[in-house]
């Protein structure tokens, strides 16, 4: 059965529809909760709700964006708001292999190949808010400045600005613990 197939389905309340699309994307959003998350619990909640206002709001997908994609928006939506609930700090990177960091378009520096990735996290844990969900949705999500804007309802040149601060902050934070950064 085809993607678009599977989704008019469940525009029409089509439960074995729902719950075969819901099989298909669980696991990668629950991964995606978790780079949020701390806690499984959560993530498992976060992702619950998730596919509850996904089917809730079917009807506004226009499948601009793979459904993937559109149900990703939703899960970090809703792993933000959570987070800014409860004043947590963002963990587990366990994909992240951050080797090089922008800090302007034309000044690249690489990480020292001795930050394991704890330390990228510690680093990136000790970020101010504002700055933390822009460099994860940025460097680890993958989003850009418009769909950033959109997610944080902040304008572009503030994800711009939160990004390049952030960046610069995450590599001051590496270098005064002392694990350097070669250019």
């Amino acid at each position: 059965m085809f993607q678009v197939d599977i989704i008019e389905k469940c525009k029409q309340n089509n439960r074995k529809a729902q719950l075969q699309l819901y099989n298909q994307y669980c696991n990668g959003m629950y991964i995606v909760a978790m780079r949020f998350l701390k806690d499984a619990n959560d993530a498992e909640d976060v992702v619950q709700e998730a596919f509850i206002k996904a089917f809730t709001k079917l009807h506004l997908y226009k499948a601009e964006v793979t459904f993937g994609a559109w149900l990703k928006r939703i899960v970090v939506n809703k792993s933000i708001d959570l987070l800014k609930s409860k004043k947590q700090r963002l963990v587990e990177l366990d994909e992240v292999h951050l080797k090089v960091i922008d800090t302007a378009e034309d000044d690249k520096w690489l990480v020292d190949d001795t930050i394991t990735l704890d330390d990228v996290k510690v680093a990136i844990n000790e970020l101010p808010d504002k700055y933390r969900y822009v460099v994860m949705l940025y460097l680890i999500e993958g989003y850009d400045h418009q769909e950033i804007s959109e997610i944080l309802n902040i304008s572009e040149v503030a994800s711009r600005t939160q990004l390049s601060r952030g960046k610069t902050k995450l590599k001051e934070l590496l270098t005064i613990k002392g694990y350097g950064t070669g250019y």
